[in-house]
Formats: C-alpha cells, sequence, structure tokens
C-alpha cells in the first residue's frame, strides 16, 4: 500500500519512517519538498487542492500532519483542512489528522484527574485557534458520517521529546542541558499531560491503518500527567546536572511581549492550559489497540540525549 504524509517535520517525518521501515511505499509533502532520506519528497502547497488531489491518487491513507505557523492558524488552517479533505474524498484513502487538545477549550477546574478530558468531552473551545481546529474535525466527522470519506481523528497532549516544539520543546531542554534556569508558562506546579512524539507519530500509524479507528477520534497514549517543575527536574537529573530555577513568564511580560512577537501573542489564549490542571485521558486508545505509552523514564533519557 501506498501511503501520503502532508508535513515533514517530527511527527510527519516520523510516521512516514514508520510506514517506509514496514515496507509501505510512502511520499511526503511540504513546502520545502524536505522529509527523511527513505522516501518520496515532494514540494507542494498543502492548500492546493488540486495538487493534494493529483499526489494521493492510489495512495491508502493520507496523514495530515501539518503544522503552519501559529499565528497563523485561523487563516492557514480552513482552506489546509479543505484541501485534504478534498483530496481523501476524490482519492478514496482514509484521511488521519493530526490534532492537540485545544478544542475542548477552558472548563475551569474541570480536568484535573478526577475529570480528565476524554474524547468525549464537548468541543467547546472558546479562542480562535482551537475553534478552528474544532472545526476541521467537524468537517471531517460530517464527511465521514455522510460516507464521503473515511475520517479520523489523533489528538495529542504537548509534545516531549527529541525536536519537539512545544512548551518543554527543545527550547526549554537546551537550557537544562547547559543547567541554565527555565521560565515556564502559567504554574510550575499544575498536572499537565504530556505526549511523547514517538508515541503520536505510532498512533498515528495505527489510526490509519486499524478500521476500528475510523469514525472518532482519538487521545495519544501518554503517562500519567506531571507538573511542568517535575519534568524539567527529571530531565535535569537525565542530563546529569544541578536542578535547574524554574521561573513563570508573568502575564504582564506575556501581554508587553506579545505586542511585537506574535508566538508570545498567541500563548495569551492557550495560557489556561498551563495556569489550571490539564489532564488528558488515553484509556480508549491503550484499551482498543493494545497500546501503552512508552515508559516514562525512557522518554526522559531520550528526550536529553539528542
Amino acid at each position: 500500500m501506498s501511503h501520503l504524509v502532508i508535513g515533514a517535520g517530527v511527527i510527519g517525518g516520523r510516521v512516514a519512517q514508520l510506514l517506509a521501515e514496514r515496507g509501505e511505499r510512502v511520499s511526503v509533502v511540504s513546502r520545502s519538498g524536505s522529509g527523511p532520506a527513505n522516501v518520496t519528497r515532494v514540494a507542494a502547497d498543502a492548500r492546493d487542492a488540486e495538487a493534494m488531489t493529483r499526489l494521493a491518487d492510489g495512495a491508502g491513507v493520507i496523514f495530515n500532519c501539518v503544522n503552519p505557523p501559529y499565528h497563523r492558524w485561523p487563516a492557514d488552517w480552513p482552506p489546509i483542512a479543505a484541501s485534504v479533505l478534498s483530496a481523501a474524498e476524490r482519492s478514496g484513502a482514509v484521511l488521519v489528522t493530526l490534532s492537540n487538545l485545544y478544542g475542548y477549550g477552558p472548563r475551569a477546574g474541570a480536568y484535573d484527574p478526577s475529570h480528565p478530558m476524554t474524547e468525549e468531552t464537548p468541543l467547546a473551545a472558546t479562542g480562535r485557534k482551537g475553534r478552528v481546529r474544532a472545526r476541521v474535525w467537524q468537517d471531517a466527522l460530517a464527511a465521514h458520517r455522510a460516507g464521503r470519506v473515511r475520517a479520523t481523528e489523533v489528538r495529542a497532549a504537548d509534545f516531549v521529546g527529541p525536536g519537539a516544539e512545544s512548551a518543554l520543546g527543545e527550547r526549554v531542554v537546551r537550557r537544562i542541558r547547559q543547567g541554565k534556569s527555565v521560565s515556564v508558562l502559567g504554574r510550575a506546579d499544575r498536572l499537565h499531560t504530556w505526549s511523547f512524539t514517538e508515541d503520536v507519530a505510532s498512533m498515528l500509524v495505527v489510526a490509519g491503518t486499524d478500521p476500528k479507528a475510523w469514525g472518532r477520534a482519538w487521545h495519544v497514549p501518554s503517562n500519567e500527567p506531571r507538573t511542568q517543575r517535575a519534568v524539567i527536574d527529571d530531565l535535569a537529573r537525565a542530563a546529569g546536572v544541578d536542578p535547574v530555577r524554574v521561573g513563570t513568564i508573568p502575564p504582564a511580560v506575556l501581554a508587553g511581549t506579545g505586542l511585537v512577537w506574535p508566538l508570545m501573542r498567541e500563548l495569551r489564549e492557550t495560557e489556561y492550559q498551563f495556569r489550571d490542571e490539564f489532564v488528558m485521558d488515553s484509556s480508549a486508545a491503550q484499551e482498543t489497540f493494545g497500546l501503552k505509552p512508552t515508559p516514562w523514564g525512557e522518554i526522559v533519557a531520550v528526550t536529553v540525549s539528542r
């Protein structure tokens, strides 16, 4: 079977590698034409529906792992999602979309361990990025229920792992390796779920190739929640450095910096994810597909070693 992976970042690139290792034919599409060396690499714009349809011809699964610039989500995601959905409908390929937890929105105090997010949690986002991600899935699900396409969505918590772009991504890991202090968003002592990039890629492959996954969304198998401070302490210990000082970014600083830095301006919308408990339940995927998250110690070790 052949597969089309749209997006050549940390997740899209790894999905392509996993499929290639299984002997599948894989094409990776990105605007730059980048991607793993052992797959077909194509330069194209995911917003171009005709190009996506041509590239999807003969593909069994389309993996949408696109990640537009953070501040451009409201502008870029609708045409990308429409283009890829159209390609899936016209080619007959299964559509698997990589997503996150933004669509659930802020339910203050309701994401603690006794009330974690599940795939049944209402998509009640109030921010523009959360609303656009919810709409991507709602449109795909409507097409699935109408019989026009076979679709599923994989939702990950904040990434952790080598090369991850997240609140505790490579920027923070690099400082920890150097024994330098770090600043985090929200509060450092709130429980938070983290998804290992390798587990994200593995779940996407399963979702695309197992018919039991189609027609609903799935949470990436993830470990028990840990506070930002606990994760940073774990990383420092694995890196062989003394515990680093953990500070928080004051809301006033975030607001002021956002006036000139689009990324920081957009973070204000999702600060609630780190100000409050933000816990995800992934038992459905674990029980349905027999999956388990990578042990936390292994995740920490590989994250600081690269």
